[in-house]
This record gives structure tokens, sequence and C-alpha cells, in this order.
């Protein structure tokens, strides 16, 4: 298993995790024992926002004297006191609800506070006047929230909540499907603004767990495919990964053998998790835009192609680690030759050589 840190704190967050929106169904046993082999395998980063109570209790019971090995995203606003998902806005409630979660998982404390299902500004709104935001800002400061965060679908929402400054963690939707379609037709926002998003994230040290990294299926399934071939969930992985800020990928398990077979992420070859296919199937307005596949390896001259791309874009975004990160580099785009091998390589038709140019005259390197 790998580990990314948290920009704003010491964690480091399996890059693999784990989210609880199916295993209710499977019955208090099959939870705990996903836990178990969660757990045995390295994950430890669990989202909470399950469709029913069942896995509370279970985890709860799974993670007897191991709480100091996990860590949770509670949702406030997600409310399960009457055993099954309900979505609120009203105070009272989301405090008894986040109490009952707590008792339930036998914790006194909440790794990271989420803002639940802020997809319109009146839901952002409706957080900061109605009391639930100040209500996580006082438990930040009694220590039983460590980081706030906030799930999402909306990148111009998101920018209002980066506006001020609170999140530390954001959970949203990427996968090619929602990244690479019309605005509206799968998901909000275009690739631009998108990408812009991911980019903005990295720069303002805000990680990203990733949701809905399958489309909800919909992409392993060639006739439910909007490119008409089915990805595997290998590749969605790590095109989810491979975008700027995020931290973990959170695949939504039933049971042990969605766990297990999952888990192969680990161990798959480069081929295996390669979404180098996407460049004949995304539209036209993603094409000419690296998106740090790594596809063009090996280069010749030995530059990391995908990594130069990605501080430059960073730099641009206002990152001023990324140029840190880049001047560390052993080869830098300076060193490029222009022999052209990346560019016949590029699934997504990047004039990698000409940008290496660019890119050079940037940083001066």
């Amino acid at each position: 298993m790998q580990y990314r840190k948290l920009p704003h704190g010491e964690e480091q967050i399996s890059v693999l995790g784990l989210g609880t929106s199916s295993i209710g169904m499977a019955g208090e046993e099959e939870i705990e024992a996903t836990m178990d082999l969660a757990l045995e395998n390295g994950i430890n980063y669990f989202d909470m926002a399950s469709a029913d109570a069942a896995p509370f209790p279970a985890f709860g019971r799974a993670l007897a004297g191991r709480r100091g090995k996990v860590y949770f995203q509670i949702h406030f606003g997600a409310n399960y006191q009457g055993g099954k998902y309900g979505w609120t806005t009203d105070l009272d409630t989301i405090k008894r609800s986040v109490d009952w979660q707590l008792n339930a998982l036998k914790t006194d404390y909440i790794d990271f506070g989420f803002l639940h299902c802020i997809d319109e500004e009146a839901d952002w709104r409706h957080a900061c006047q109605g009391g639930t935001l100040d209500y996580i800002l006082e438990l930040k400061r009694q220590g039983v929230v460590r980081h706030i965060g906030l799930s999402s679908h909306t990148p111009q929402v998101v920018r209002m909540a980066l506006d001020e400054g609170i999140p530390d963690m954001l959970m949203f939707s990427i996968n090619p499907a929602y990244d690479y379609h019309k605005e509206g037709e799968f998901a909000i926002g275009g690739v631009d603004e998108r990408q812009s998003l991911y980019r903005r994230c990295q720069a303002e040290g805000v990680g990203i767990s990733v949701m809905k990294a399958f489309s909800g299926g919909q992409l392993l399934n060639e006739k439910t495919s909007p490119f008409g071939r089915a990805l595997t969930e290998y590749q969605c992985i790590q095109y989810a990964l491979d975008k700027p800020g995020v931290l973990t990928v959170l695949p939504g398990v039933r049971n042990r053998a969605d766990l297990q077979r999952i888990l192969g992420f680990v161990k798959a070859t480069p081929e295996e998790r390669s979404y180098s296919v996407l460049g004949s199937l995304a539209p036209q307005e993603a094409r000419g835009v690296c998106v740090y596949c790594n596809h063009c390896q090996p280069c010749p001259v030995g530059l990391d192609v995908g990594l130069i791309n990605k501080y430059y874009d960073l730099a641009r975004a206002g990152d001023e680690l990324a140029k840190a990160h880049y001047a560390g580099l052993e080869k830098k785009a300076g060193d490029c030759v222009g022999c052209g091998h990346c560019d016949g390589r590029c699934p997504f038709h990047v004039s990698q050589s000409k940008r290496m140019k660019t890119i050079a005259a940037y940083f001066g390197q």
C-alpha cells in the first residue's frame, strides 16, 4: 500500500480507501470481516456516508483497540438515527446524528468532519448561516474534530469554500466521464473548470478524497459507458490518483470479495493501470492537454514528462512548492533534446517537445 501525506497535517493516508455506501447489506459479520481485511492490507481511510446505519456499530466492534490506525470521514448532514440514510440541514438533528455516529463507532473524536453534500450555493450559505459550520469549528477548537472538509459535486461551490480557507480535505467525484463530457451531461463543470479545481486544491494544500471513481459502475460496462467502451476498475483508480491534489480513492465495496478485487490494484502492472485508451475516446476539447498519464515513457534522456507537466501547471496555478519541486528534479525540461519520442506516444496528442521548451523558459532551466 502507498500513502500520501495530508498537506495541512501529518496524517499519511492510504491511496486506496474504503467507501461504505453499499456494505450495510452484507450483514454484521461480513462487515467486520471486510474491515479486518482492509486493515490487514494497509487501508486506513474510511468514508462513512453509508446507505444505512449498519456499518457504524460493526466498525466500532472491529476497531476495538485499533482506533488510532484509521481515519474516518464523518458527514455533518447525514442522518442515521432512523436506521437508513437521510439528509438533513437541521442543526439539532445534525448534532444528535453526530453523537450517534461517535457512540456507534466507539470513539470520542472525528478525524475529518465534513459538511455533507454541499452542491448548491444555497447549501453553502445555509451551512454558514444555519450554524453547521460554526458547530464544526467549535468541535475543532475542542479537539473533537481534527480536520474540516466538505463533500460536493460542484466546482463553483467548492471554490466558495476555498475562498474562505475552510477545508483541509475535499470529497469530490472524479472520473473520465465526469471530466470529459459536456457540462450537465454526466457531471457539473467542463474540462477546464474541473482540472483547474484539482490544481487549485493542490496549490492550496487541500487534499481530495475521490468518490464515484467508476461513475456508479457506468464506466465498467460498455453498454453504459459514455465512451462506448468499458474501462477497468484499475484504470479508473489510476486516473483519479494522477489528478493534482488527490490523496485517496474510495471505491464502495459490498463484501470481502469486492475488496479483495480492489486490492489487486496495489500489485497491478503499469499496463493494467494505464488509461491511455482515453486518448482515443475523450472529446476534442480534452485533447492537446497533458493528463500526466506518462504513457510517453520511457524518455530516451530520462525526463519524467508527466511530473514536469504537473509541476508547471501547478506553478502557474500559484503553488510555490511546485517550483521548488521542479528545481529538485534531476532532469528538467531544458534537458529535452526534441527527439519527438513522447509526441508520437502521447494518447492525448500533446506536442510535448514544444511544451518542454515552454516549460524550460518558464522555470529558466
